[in-house]
């Protein structure tokens, strides 16, 4: 604790939060932890320009300086940020219609969209709305990256058997099109793809620590050097611009007109990269029993993405098969990703020239098994046999992504988040207590068993906050009863101890069901009241209505009240 208040004393920004305290003994794991993930992300990132539609070496450029900004500027110590499948294809679809995939425009675009995420994260950071990212559920973001998954596998599968497709046609279109197009199936370019995805898969079995892309493909690049396979019609990735990349704003002419086309791409890559990242900081904090500020993880967030746009990259985002890379290697800290980006500089500037032999069917089976590897089956299974309703909001968002496209799959991913959330708020499970004389207390029993816990007393227990979705059913449960039970009713407990919010549909309810209690010669009275929901009850007037001698601490002030009173409450009748 001293050393985090003593850091916070020298950096009031949080510099460094994902690096202090610094750890002698952890440096020589992170520095190995750092060329584990260079290995293993360099040809990843290469692979997710083919889903962003920008030049191949835009990928490496997302390693480098957005990388090194969230190492020193981001509040976890083992986030990776760099190029995202999900943002990538987000990016890739909206843009379609605007430019030519890898034209310069393309990519200026590309980088403006980085530079509005960043303005969204950095209101985000200004209003501390980091809490948003709560917002898109588990469930529905295990069917958006399993519908993003299939998209780009199936995207991919016309680049293994190095076929001509577009990249605007859709992925529906591009695999109708691949099957008419079987006939001319290079089959070199196809045994290339597949020895490569076995490789990949067989050297990850026996560990996740050998860098099987990498190998995969620097042994496609030799061979296709040794035996010149363009000769034998197979398509190279061709000459890699080498060298830093050029920094200043995207060269376009911006107008309101593009920006609002842009404005949904940016706020879709927005909700991503706050679920994605800050689920994936928070879940490595929890293992790694450490503190961890979403708010001011918002701040490395959005400096690295201005470092994208400003470095002629496309966005970035917190990468959860990343962070596992850096995390299974041993890494402790950011030192690690500071160690690639200082790998990736080397890459850049000394040995782009090889990946010029790099066969584009090999960088396809790359890309494809990066898609199947967002599948969640399991994650969609699991969900199945736990909650069957989620289950259909995750597959309806999977669709979606597929058939109508990536864009509007996260804004329907948002909504089904919201209606699952308020389902679960609507569809309240509230008690009745009883009383239990073998254990001398009191137990809960349904709704539907209609029971007293002493004959003329009720005590029904709400077990959520009470608003404008679930009010109705609180009166309906109320009604029935009160009405036609036996014996009589004489007082009837609103126990509030799961309520912490009352909003204004829910106070008028309240009013409601009080008066339909006193017509019946009931008397209303609420227990376990917290203060933040007695301040709300006074606000409404409700106080004054029920009388405060109607509001009692606890079930028991509530129990020995009604057993001495000894004639109805006058206000009741």
């Amino acid at each position: 604790m001293e050393l985090k208040e003593k850091k916070h004393r020298l950096f009031p920004f949080h510099l460094f939060q994902g690096i202090l305290p610094f750890r002698f003994s952890g440096v020589p794991a992170d520095l190995i932890a750092g060329i584990t993930l260079a290995a293993l992300a360099i040809p990843e990132v290469i692979g997710y320009t083919k889903i962003s539609g920008t030049p191949e070496i835009t990928g490496l450029y997302t390693i480098l300086i957005p990388m090194a900004l969230y190492a020193l500027f981001g509040a976890s110590r083992h986030l990776v940020v760099g190029a995202d499948s999900a943002t990538a294809a987000i990016l890739a679809s909206s843009l379609a219609g605007i430019a030519v995939p890898k034209s310069s425009e393309w990519l200026a675009l590309s980088s403006l969209v980085a530079l509005m995420a960043a303005l969204f994260l950095l209101l985000a950071r200004f209003a501390r709305l980091g809490f948003l990212s709560n917002f898109l559920s588990r469930t529905v973001l295990i069917g958006f990256l399993s519908g993003v998954g299939l998209q780009v596998a199936l995207g991919e599968v016309a680049g293994m058997l190095d076929l001509p497709h577009g990249k605007q046609l859709g992925v529906i279109k591009i695999l109708l099109a691949t099957i008419q197009q079987l006939d001319q199936t290079n089959v070199i370019s196809l045994t290339m793809a597949i020895t490569v995805l076995v490789v990949i898969v067989v050297l990850r079995k026996v560990s996740k620590n050998i860098p099987g892309a990498l190998i995969g493909i620097v042994g496609a690049a030799a061979i296709s050097w040794a035996f010149n396979l363009e000769g034998f019609g197979v398509h190279l990735l061709g000459p890699v611009s080498s060298g830093l990349p050029k920094f200043g704003l995207p060269d376009l002419v911006v107008n309101v007109n593009l920006i609002e086309k842009l404005i949904p791409t940016a706020f879709s890559i927005f909700v991503v990269i706050l679920a994605q990242s800050a689920g994936t900081s928070q879940a490595y904090a929890i293992r790694n029993n450490e503190s961890f500020d979403e708010n001011q993880d918002l701040v490395g967030l959005c400096l690295a993405n201005i470092g994208a746009g400003l470095s002629g990259t496309f966005v970035v985002n917190g990468s959860p098969t990343k962070t596992e890379m850096v995390e299974s290697a041993g890494g402790q800290s950011q030192l690690a990703q500071l160690t690639t980006s200082f790998i990736v500089l080397l890459v850049l500037l000394f040995l782009t020239g090889p990946l010029a032999y790099l066969p584009m069917p090999v960088l396809s089976a790359v890309v494809f098994l990066i898609g199947i590897e967002l599948i969640d089956i399991s994650g969609m299974m699991r969900i199945y046999k736990e909650r069957p309703w989620e289950f259909w909001v995750a597959t309806i968002t999977a669709v979606t992504v597929v058939f109508v496209g990536v864009e509007q799959s996260i804004l329907l991913a948002v909504v089904l988040s919201l209606m699952v959330h308020t389902r679960h708020g609507y569809l309240v499970n509230n008690m009745l207590l009883v009383l239990d004389t073998k254990k001398h207390g009191w137990h809960q029993q349904p709704v539907a068993t209609r029971v007293q816990f002493l004959p003329g007393l009720m005590l029904y227990r709400f077990m959520h906050n009470i608003y404008y979705a679930n009010s109705q059913l609180l009166k309906d449960e109320i009604t029935r009863l009160v009405t036609g039970t036996e014996p009589p009713l004489s007082w009837f407990c609103l126990d509030a101890s799961a309520i912490n919010d009352i909003d204004f549909t829910a106070a008028e309810t309240l009013r409601t069901v009080y008066n339909i209690l006193a017509d019946l010669g009931v008397r209303l009275v609420i227990c376990e009241v917290i203060d933040e929901v007695r301040e709300e009850l006074d606000r409404s007037g409700l106080i004054k209505l029920f009388g405060e001698d109607a509001f009692f601490q606890t079930l028991d002030a509530v129990v020995s009240a009604f057993q001495q009173r000894n004639t109805f409450d006058n206000k009741a009748k």
